[in-house]
């Protein structure tokens, strides 16, 4: 990254990079339109606050989220779903 820092006088904080995006179908264009509209943001504002949330959304390690999932429901008391049929059956809810 040589040529950023040297255009950017040697600060990486100020470098602005530029993202061409090609090949838009018709259909997002105009709904990435919409909601810029919708949010009073230019298009080029709406891209980058979704491309920021979607990127900072954290990631989750779904199989240490079911292995949590499944030591949750282990602890619950075992219930016995026949009874509260039969109480639908007579009409009680």
């Amino acid at each position: 990254m040589w040529y950023l820092e040297w255009f950017h006088y040697g600060s990486k904080e100020n470098a602005v990079l530029t993202l061409t995006l090609k090949n838009i179908p018709i259909h997002l264009h105009a709904r990435l339109k919409e909601s810029a509209e919708k949010n009073r943001r230019s298009l080029n504002s709406e891209i980058l606050t979704r491309l920021e949330r979607d990127v900072a959304v954290p990631k989750v390690d779904r199989g240490k989220l079911a292995r949590e999932l499944k030591a949750f429901t282990n602890q619950l008391p075992y219930v016995d779903h026949r009874i509260g049929d039969r109480y639908k059956r007579k009409g009680l809810k």
